[in-house]
């Protein structure tokens, strides 16, 4: 396979603390020998465990990206035992552009892997990561928020594994995250997801949901910066004392948790993110937008559950994600 062509001006295996970037070459209209720069901290004191953070996946998830760059400015390498590789904008050209999506060649980074190192941009950095960042990773972190399009509860998530041990280590990682709720999470569409090629790495995955409507509050912002911490303190490499609080425990047993939308139109919500339903209860009703007389198309719940995410922007199209629904139990 051939080489990757992403530079990184940082050591990996040097100690202290390095701020640099990857650069993978991007040849364009405005300069024939361009770069796309994506931002990187490394920092490193002795042997010890590699945690390996990653925001910005998607370019429209601010959390993320706010917690990791106040991380690479206030951590230091004498408060760590081992090796913090931080990436507050890993997909740095959608991020550039407030886009889900690169600008560059329309990748959705969370469905390019494992990439290739000759295929377009977002393929490249799936690569990097693929074959040169997650082999060295112990624990990993890849934070989400709904974005543009999506509102959530603020969690964070693991997923069920073949391999029950690491689903254990990766369910207790989660809960030492710490967020308001510790989700087991289904995912619509794992084909290309960094999740799974971590995962299938054998790596502890972690990742959230801390929000949404294409913006960070102050809530969901300080939930991201305690969880970077906990997540730390959980692997062994930042010697603190965790800071917990009650978490509430959700899973999403099948597909009767995602509702989508039947028709286009416009979106009036009867529910509120966290509230229990039941099944049969409306969760919203889809007005038509072409004609008066026309009944408003009715959305019932097809589950028992609690409202844990649902579609942000008033207008929806047929086949949009409209809401999901979420079991609470005890851990």
């Amino acid at each position: 396979m051939r080489d990757n062509p992403i530079c990184a001006s940082v050591d990996f295996d040097q100690d202290g603390v390095q701020h640099g970037h990857l650069r993978l070459p991007h040849s364009r209209d405005d300069s024939a020998w361009g770069s796309v720069m994506i931002p990187i901290c490394v920092l490193k004191n002795g042997a010890g465990p590699t945690a390996l953070f990653t925001g910005g996946n998607h370019g429209d998830e601010y959390e993320g990206p706010l917690a990791l760059s106040a991380l690479a400015q206030s951590l230091q390498p004498r408060e760590i035992k081992g090796r913090v590789i931080i990436l507050p904008f890993m997909n740095q050209p959608a991020f550039a552009a407030g886009t889900r999506v690169s600008p560059l060649d329309q990748g959705n980074m969370n469905r390019m892997f494992p990439g290739r190192p000759d295929g377009t941009p977002t393929q490249k950095i799936a690569d990097y990561f693929q074959r040169i960042l997650l082999p060295m990773a112990d624990i990993v972190l890849d934070f989400h928020s709904g974005g543009k399009t999506l509102d959530f509860l603020p969690f964070a998530a693991s997923h069920v594994l073949e391999d029950k041990a690491q689903e254990a280590q990766c369910r207790a990682a989660r809960d030492a995250f710490n967020a308001p709720f510790s989700l087991e999470m289904r995912e619509i569409d794992s084909l290309g997801m960094y999740d799974d090629a971590a995962e299938g790495l054998g790596k502890i995955f972690v990742t959230t949901e801390l929000g949404g409507g294409g913006t960070a509050t102050p809530d969901t912002t300080a939930i991201a910066r305690k969880g970077v911490r906990n997540l730390l303190i959980h692997a062994g490499i930042l010697a603190e004392e965790l800071d917990l609080a009650p978490t509430r425990h959700l899973s999403q047993p099948d597909g009767a948790c995602f509702h989508f939308a039947q028709d286009a139109g416009l979106i009036e919500f009867h529910v509120h993110l966290g509230d229990k339903v039941t099944e049969g209860d409306t969760l919203a009703r889809i007005w038509g937008i072409h004609h008066l007389n026309h009944a408003p198309l009715v959305v019932p719940a097809q589950m028992d559950g609690i409202v844990t995410a649902r579609h942000h922007p008033g207008l929806i199209q047929a086949g949009d994600c409209l809401t999901v629904l979420s079991v609470e139990h005890s851990p």
